[in-house]
C-alpha cells in the first residue's frame, strides 16, 4: 500500500474533452511526420491547425455513441491518444466487432508505457460498449508496432489492404490487420 505523502500517479488516461483538439493535433501531425517519412513529403501532410479543427469538430459531434478518443497524460500533457469505433470492415459485424481505429503515442514519448496504458484502456472500452472482438490495421512493415501488439495478445487475422496516402508519386501503404478477443471468454 502506498503511503499518503509518498509518490502519486502522474500518468493516465480518460476520454478526450473537445478542449483537447489542439493537443492531440499536435500528436498526431508529429507522429504523421514520423510514420510516414519517406513515404510522404512533409509538404504533403496537414497542419496542425487544420487537423486540430476538424478533432475539435470530432470531439464535438461524435455521432455513434460507440465513437470514443481516450487521451493519454503525462500530468496534464496530451502524450498520445487512441480512437475506438464499431469495425467498418466488409468482413466485421459492428455489432460484435470493434476496432482500434488508432493509437498513437508522441514521437518523444514512446517507451514509457503510454501506449500500454492506451491499449488497455482501449480494450476495456471496446469490451465495456459490449463489442466481443477488436480488430486494429498496422503497416506491413510496422515490426516494433506488430510486436507490441502480439505481445499484448493480438495476432494477424490475414486480411490485408493497400492505402493510397493520396501524396504526390501516388504513395500507398500496405497493412495487414490484427485481432484480439475482448473481454471474459469463460463468462
Amino acid at each position: 500500500m502506498a503511503r499518503p505523502d509518498g509518490p502519486t500517479a502522474d500518468v493516465s488516461v480518460r476520454v478526450a474533452w473537445a478542449d483537447d483538439a489542439a493537443a492531440v493535433a499536435a500528436v498526431q501531425v508529429r507522429a504523421w511526420a514520423r510514420d510516414l517519412a519517406g513515404r510522404v513529403a512533409a509538404d504533403d501532410l496537414p497542419d496542425a491547425e487544420s487537423v486540430a479543427a476538424a478533432w475539435h469538430r470530432s470531439l464535438t459531434a461524435s455521432g455513434d455513441a460507440r465513437n470514443r478518443v481516450l487521451v493519454a497524460l503525462e500530468r496534464a500533457r496530451v502524450v498520445g491518444f487512441a480512437v475506438t469505433v464499431p469495425a467498418a470492415d466488409p468482413d466485421c459485424d459492428p455489432v460484435a466487432d470493434g476496432e482500434l481505429a488508432e493509437l498513437v503515442v508522441a514521437p518523444d514519448e514512446t517507451g514509457r508505457g503510454h501506449g500500454s496504458r492506451l491499449l488497455q484502456a482501449a480494450a476495456d472500452t471496446l469490451a465495456a460498449d459490449r463489442f466481443t472482438r477488436a480488430v486494429h490495421w498496422v503497416a506491413a512493415d510496422d515490426d516494433a508496432r506488430r510486436a507490441f501488439l502480439q505481445g499484448a495478445g493480438w495476432a494477424p487475422d490475414t486480411a490485408h489492404r493497400e492505402l493510397d496516402l493520396g501524396a504526390a508519386g501516388g504513395a500507398t501503404l500496405r497493412q495487414v490487420r490484427l485481432h484480439t478477443a475482448l473481454g471474459d471468454p469463460a463468462a
